[in-house]
């Protein structure tokens, strides 16, 4: 077993993190007022209350909408500054000790910015919150596309210019169903030509075909959910025996990892529950799984609130939490001597003096 205290400390990895899906209540509240934006609501506790509940829908795309305001009061280089700051202090304050965090460069222009003026600062805000949180922490950038815009070779060029300045990948994001990932396999193409690492979003509102062209056509090095994988593999409870499709074994074999956001899944109906959210049989069979937030103001959680839904779900104890940090520390877009070091240095020293004075 483990306790909230250790759960709180635990160091965490965070692979899949929108920085316009974390923002303060506070911070979107007074963001608003400074350019005149409207919001649903004036106090910040019932904002926060309204985002989880309007994301709570049941629907990806609903899901989406809540994301205009949080975009609306992100126009200009200090309110981005400043939501990029407050994003790593919250994240370290959580325990998180590694952090990829993805936004669309794209959908912050309406002020005026440029698509460099964009990167710029959110990569001081990153360089701030690190220096000032209250614990050791890594934060590095991930850009990217809109799924049903057409920028997404020149994000991917950008992500190739900026990846010695704090970007360390690309992602596409946006509603799956009529947005296939191959409408973007130039950009796909120019990125593995450039030895560069991108993620992609698929198999959360889409299925199979989704998770197929992001791996076989496309290359993707990890999936963005990929809880669907689950539709691939045939389970008997009775006989606790699973048979792979040839998609869900060669995702396995390859050890592809999926970037899985239980919370999240259920406001959009990816999942009915968190004890019948997939990542149980998927970890339990050893896929590459890790545990994410996705958007912690739309889904009202941290890292520490997602383990404890786990750890109350499927009874995960340390071992397993050391398994989960592991993995997403071995599949994140850092160069590998940075990986082991926080792996070797930071993840298991924590857990082996956690699980000594367990026994």
């Amino acid at each position: 077993m483990i306790t909230p205290e250790q759960l709180s400390a635990a160091p965490k990895v965070l692979l899949h993190d929108h920085l316009d899906g974390g923002l303060r209540p506070e911070t979107v509240l007074e963001l608003a007022q400074e350019i005149g934006h409207v919001l649903p609501r004036s106090d910040a506790r019932e904002l926060g209350e309204w985002f989880v509940e309007s994301a709570d829908s049941g629907s990806l795309e609903r899901y989406l909408e809540t994301f205009d305001h949080t975009v609306a009061v992100m126009q200009n280089a200090e309110a981005i500054k400043r939501v990029a700051s407050e994003c790593v202090q919250d994240l370290a304050a959580d325990g998180v000790v590694y952090a990829e965090v993805r936004y669309a460069p794209e959908q912050h222009l309406n002020g005026g910015l440029s698509l460099e003026d964009v990167v710029d600062a959110v990569h001081e805000g990153f360089e701030h919150g690190m220096a000032t949180a209250e614990r050791p922490i890594v934060a590095r950038q991930l850009l990217t596309a809109m799924r049903h815009k057409a920028r997404s070779m020149e994000i991917a060029e950008l992500a190739v210019a900026y990846r010695d300045a704090g970007v360390v990948g690309f992602d596409i994001a946006g509603a799956e169903a009529g947005y296939p990932p191959t409408r973007h396999l130039d950009a796909f193409e120019y990125l593995q030509r450039e030895n560069a690492h991108f993620t992609i979003h698929a198999g959360e509102a889409f299925g199979l075909p989704s998770i197929w062209q992001a791996i076989q056509w496309c290359g993707a090095d990890r999936l963005g959910h990929g809880v669907r994988i689950i539709d691939d593999i045939n389970y008997d409870p009775d006989t606790d025996k699973a048979e792979l499709g040839l998609l869900a074994a060669y995702v396995r074999d390859r050890r592809i990892p999926l970037e899985m956001c239980p919370s999240s899944n259920l406001q959009t109906g990816a999942a009915e529950s968190i004890a019948d959210h997939p990542i149980g049989l998927l970890a339990k069979l050893r896929f590459r799984v890790t545990v994410n937030t996705d958007n912690r103001l739309m889904s009202g959680t941290s890292m520490g609130r997602e383990l404890t839904l786990l750890a109350e779900a499927f009874d995960y104890g340390l071992a397993d939490f050391r398994w989960f940090a592991i993995n997403a520390m071995k599949s994140a877009f850092l160069p590998f001597d940075e990986r082991l070091a926080i792996i070797d240095q930071v993840i298991k020293p924590w857990y082996a003096e956690a699980l000594a004075e367990a026994k």
